[in-house]
């Protein structure tokens, strides 16, 4: 039987997602997923506010590579970051996979990161992602059109972050991250809000300690 399908062909648990998720934009009202304004799933001004270019940040916690922002954690990349995971809006993650997909390539002309290094999403709960439809930076990543290898996964015991210090979240993440693989070429660590840094440092430790040659890191939103 195919990854996906139900039983004599039917459809699997993804597809009725799929089919679920569209059915709800027939029905309901398509709004930006930056401003709100109705019938758009981004508006021309969020888009255009989506595609400044992204520059270097400096998060407390250094995770050993340098570290790229896409915008603040405000405005319309604060509402695209939040659309993505509390409301469940599926359709908004490619627009924001073709934004990141310019990022990088302005970052590879600039001379920023390596050409043709291949994603690594940053590491997420299982059963996060399963309450979000699938990991909304993985899918971000893979709708970027770049080589994706998620090898990266947070043990269900790490706390939420947000409440969290830079102290505690580095103890949080103590031993939590698990790696699965090791990519072949050069990699770049993606998640979608950097603020203390204690992830991408946890993530990008992981990696190194598994010989993985890591290029760089960029965040949607940097808080």
């Amino acid at each position: 039987m195919a990854r996906g399908a139900g039983p004599a062909g039917g459809a699997g648990p993804a597809d009725c997602g799929s089919l679920v998720a569209g059915l709800g934009e027939l029905i309901l009202p398509r709004r930006c997923a930056g401003c709100g304004l109705a019938g758009h799933v981004l508006c021309d001004a969020c888009r255009t506010r989506l595609a400044t270019p992204p520059r270097r940040v400096f998060p407390p916690t250094p995770p050993h590579a340098p570290v790229f922002a896409l915008g603040p954690y405000a405005d319309a990349h604060r509402s695209v970051v939040l659309a993505m995971k509390e409301h469940n809006n599926r359709i908004v993650r490619r627009h924001v996979g073709a934004v990141l997909a310019a990022a990088l390539e302005y970052l590879e002309v600039r001379g920023e990161i390596p050409h043709g290094a291949v994603l690594v999403p940053a590491p997420t709960r299982p059963s996060s992602a399963r309450a979000r439809g699938g990991d909304p930076v993985a899918a971000v990543c893979r709708a970027s059109g770049r080589a994706v290898v998620e090898v990266l996964e947070l043990s269900e015991r790490a706390a939420d972050q947000a409440d969290l210090d830079a102290a505690a979240r580095r103890a949080n993440l103590a031993g939590a991250v698990r790696i699965s693989g090791v990519p072949a070429k050069q990699c770049i660590v993606i998640d979608d809000v950097v603020t203390t840094g204690a992830t991408l440092t946890a993530s990008v430790e992981m990696l190194l300690a598994h010989g993985a040659d890591v290029a760089a890191c960029v965040a949607i939103c940097e808080a």
